[in-house]
């Protein structure tokens, strides 16, 4: 656990530190993105931080590489290899996408581009680990691939609509994936207790909280397409690597563990993301417009239409997040007895919180959102 948080620190300090400087590049250098009506800020702000983040990231898998803990993993390194190449893609797409405000079409094939080359170095889903389910199609396990890459970074895209939103779901998405990799690792062997998952939740949990305190509301910078394409990129990767075959014989480790069910957490860590996905694509479909053209209907819109400020909405978010991603974790690896009615009350009151406006407003002690 100790060279774990170690990497923890070391990309913090490293998303910390490089952001303000990313900040002011941006501000000199960047052209100023124009205020829209669906946004939240008031002025243009810039858009490097994920420049921060993927410099976290860089470092962080770096320094694992020399420390004697993280051996087996580096033993083979085209993994590794995959995921430092598609976030060199990430960057100088994203850094495009800053300076050009590129075609959505453009920065979709960017993404497909991104999930084959992590396909060419082997991060592949052949198998999910829940009794005997199989994909035996060579050209089947590419695309499902690929599509499981392409959609978790557009999921992680749809969210980032609010001050400090993306990045503080991803955190807690990160910190979630990550205790349950490592005590999955613990229970499999008393011996090894590093892999691969752990290792990019502990270095994305770490650049997404150096981050955070620069784009928490009032943000200084935003993270802007670089960001959210590397942040979903290494769900996808770490959710690959727990439920799927993709790490040769190394693999056999955590495929012998079914009844810990590892195909749910990596959905579970990230629903929300994929529900305003979800339900992006739906809507915009339904209203016969391009699934990744822009809107106000995403979930953090509609509940400060329902009275809540941005802040407060970041918060909420927060708590469901948390809520969400610690429920599988929680009933997976404690005392069900007591940790259900303690999961069930923590719902109950994070519901409450979540329509506490519309419940005021029921009982009349506070008006509609923009009556007079």
């Amino acid at each position: 656990m100790r060279s774990y948080l170690l990497l923890i620190g070391i990309t913090f300090m490293t998303s910390y530190l490089l952001t303000p400087v990313l900040r002011v590049v941006g501000v000199r250098f960047m052209p100023k993105a124009p205020v829209r009506d669906r946004d939240f800020h008031e002025k243009p702000t810039p858009k490097l931080g994920g420049v921060a983040i993927i410099g976290g990231l860089y470092l962080g898998i770096l320094v694992a590489s020399q420390i004697p803990f993280f051996s087996g993993i580096f033993r083979s390194t085209e993994s590794i290899q995959g995921v430092l190449i598609a976030l060199g893609i990430i960057l100088v797409m994203g850094v495009f996408d800053d300076l050009l405000d590129l075609r959505w079409w453009i920065k979709l094939l960017g993404q497909v581009a991104v999930g084959l080359v992590i396909v060419k170095h082997g991060i592949l889903l052949k198998a999910l680990p829940v009794g005997s389910l199989q994909i035996e199609s060579p050209t089947v396990q590419v695309v499902v691939t690929v599509l499981i890459i392409v959609g978790t970074m557009n999921a992680i895209n749809f969210v980032d609509g609010l001050d400090g939103l993306a990045a503080g779901i991803s955190a807690i998405g990160a910190a979630t994936f990550f205790v349950y990799s490592y005590l999955l690792a613990t229970r499999v062997s008393a011996e090894d207790n590093a892999n691969f998952s752990a290792l990019l939740c502990a270095v994305l949990l770490g650049a997404t909280l150096g981050f955070l305190p620069h784009n928490f509301q009032p943000a200084s910078i935003f993270m802007g397409e670089t960001g959210v394409l590397a942040i979903g990129m290494l769900f996808a990767v770490a959710t690959l690597a727990v439920t799927g075959d993709v790490l040769g014989e190394d693999a056999f480790r955590f495929r012998n563990v079914p009844a810990f069910m590892p195909v749910i957490l990596p959905v579970a860590v990230i629903v929300l993301p994929y529900v305003d996905l979800l339900l992006s694509v739906i809507r915009r479909t339904a209203n016969r417009r391009s699934p990744f053209s822009a809107d106000r209907g995403h979930i953090h819109h509609r509940l400060v239409d329902l009275g809540h400020s941005p802040r407060a909405v970041v918060i909420i978010l927060y708590l469901w997040a948390s809520l969400v991603a610690s429920g599988v974790v929680v009933i997976s690896l404690t005392n069900r007895k007591i940790a259900i009615p303690l999961y069930v009350a923590a719902f109950v009151c994070v519901t409450l919180v979540t329509w506490w406006p519309l419940l005021k407003r029921a009982r009349g002690k506070a008006p509609a959102p923009g009556a007079n």
